[in-house]
């Protein structure tokens, strides 16, 4: 399932076999799976734990996601169905003790997501806009000892035109965090633009689903 924007009135579902889709693309050469909880991230709990459990168990490389994890037993729960890195959303933004915490306890399997909305960090599930603005927030987590941060452009989120690569140089040359960079890959040209501005990963989601990129050339375009 696909948004547009973080509109949850605007979804798109591209299959209803998440372990098979997850196998789909380790066949193509994945070497890293992107699960997002959406139904956890607007509900403030998890949602999807069953299936993100079961494409852990299928899909034999490593998974990242978040969505909807408040807690550290929410933590825990995760790494216990065999997620490789938690992502940690809009718990960050309300209660960094909690990641401070977190990367004490479990260090490089724990990430955090910082969706923006015109510079400024957006929570629970894209709805809300927080007066936070991205790259100092960022520049907290990375202070705390956050080592990936997750950077989504919500205004390009979905929409295949393009990454805001402007805003990814600014993070990614700013914050002494690896950036990974999300929102508007619509072409192997996004993937090879995004290089230039520093970010150490792209994650592609509906250009591969609406096949506007190749998955095994997106691989060979980001190495």
């Amino acid at each position: 399932m696909r948004l547009v924007q973080g509109r949850f009135d605007a979804v798109s579902v591209y299959g209803d076999d998440p372990v098979q889709m997850a196998r789909k693309w380790r066949s193509l050469g994945a070497e890293y799976l992107h699960i997002v909880d959406l139904d956890g991230a607007l509900k403030g709990k998890g949602m999807s734990g069953d299936a993100i459990a079961a494409i852990c168990a299928a899909a034999d490389i490593p998974v990242q996601t978040g969505g909807g994890i408040r807690s550290m037993a929410d933590i825990e729960k995760r790494l216990a169905w065999g997620v490789s890195r938690v992502i940690l959303g809009t718990v960050a933004v309300s209660e960094p003790d909690l990641v401070a915490q977190a990367i004490e306890r479990y260090g490089s399997k724990i990430a955090v997501g910082i969706d923006a909305k015109d510079g400024y960090v957006a929570t629970h599930g894209w709805e809300r806009v927080s007066g936070r603005q991205a790259v100092a927030f960022a520049g907290e987590m990375a202070a705390l000892g956050v080592q990936t941060i997750i950077y989504t452009d919500i205004a390009t989120d979905g929409m295949l035109s393009g990454p805001n690569t402007q805003a990814m140089a600014h993070m990614a040359q700013s914050v002494d965090a690896g950036i990974i960079a999300s929102g508007g890959v619509g072409s192997l040209e996004d993937i090879t633009a995004l290089k230039t501005t520093g970010v150490e990963g792209v994650i592609v989601g509906k250009a591969l689903y609406t096949h506007n990129i190749d998955l095994k050339e997106a691989i060979a375009a980001a190495r």
